[in-house]
């Protein structure tokens, strides 16, 4: 391996990020005050069955107590509801209110827009390399994570 494929890909990766406008809360959603985690948590939320918070926790690969508060201000802004598991009422499950699959369905919207405009940008070469290598750095992403038994690949520096 070229030893300097790994530093240009971390300096692509973070060039991806600024460029996307993540790093700037107004910009990471357009027209939503939500955090990214809270974006992809409606994002899981939107797109299934309801969720136990322990399962959003481990879809969003989060710490189960960062999830509770994210859910604690979702649910207080309206976005959605904590309802007791019918089979086993001990539990909860979360479902999206219908402000809450608006807001996610209006977002998604917007970044299909997004994307659909950045890989137009491409030619056909570098589209088919990018759904060649992105998914296989998102495999070896989460083969490491997974390896570390923590909820993220705490390993990796900015």
């Amino acid at each position: 391996m070229d030893r300097a494929a790994p530093e240009q890909i971390h300096s692509l990766l973070m060039d991806a990020v600024r460029a996307t406008g993540l790093l700037q809360p107004d910009q990471a959603v357009p027209g939503t005050s939500l955090s990214l985690s809270q974006s992809f948590a409606l994002h899981e939320l939107d797109s299934g069955d309801a969720l136990s918070q322990r399962e959003l926790a481990a879809r969003l690969r989060l710490e189960k107590s960062t999830v509770s508060r994210m859910v604690a201000e979702l649910e207080r802004r309206g976005l959605l509801v904590r309802e007791r598991d019918p089979a086993n009422r001990r539990f909860f499950l979360l479902r999206l209110t219908d402000e809450g699959r608006a807001l996610h369905r209006g977002m998604a919207a917007d970044l299909r827009g997004r994307f659909a405009r950045w890989v137009a940008g491409m030619d056909p070469a570098e589209r088919d390399g990018l759904l060649v290598g992105l998914p296989a750095l998102v495999r070896v992403i989460r083969a490491g994570a997974a390896g570390a038994g923590a909820p993220g690949d705490r390993d990796a520096t900015a």
